[in-house]
């Protein structure tokens, strides 16, 4: 791997144990250790952030008006007109 870009962190000594006996575990070094770590539990993070959940009410209600008939509203109809118009222009 080639390094890009440089984060420095500071531990305490108690939490800098811990991480060096998990990373020993692993057969990796601190830094690898903390890197794959740091990386999983943002692509977590993101991951659930990302995914947006529903309530079955919620997700029937929103199918219903996926699947029903569309009418353009009064808004909407008068900007279609109006980008027809400038469109012929």
């Amino acid at each position: 791997m080639t390094a890009t870009a440089r984060f420095d962190l500071k531990m305490d000594a108690a939490d800098k144990d811990i991480v060096s006996r998990a990373a020993t575990l692993m057969g990796t070094t601190m830094a690898g250790f903390v890197r794959a770590a740091a990386k999983e539990k943002a692509q977590t993070l993101l991951d659930r952030e990302s995914r947006i959940t529903l309530s079955q009410r919620d997700f029937a209600a929103f199918t219903a008006a996926l699947n029903s008939a569309f009418t353009p509203n009064a808004a909407l109809k008068g900007a279609l007109t109006a980008a027809a118009k400038v469109k012929r222009a």
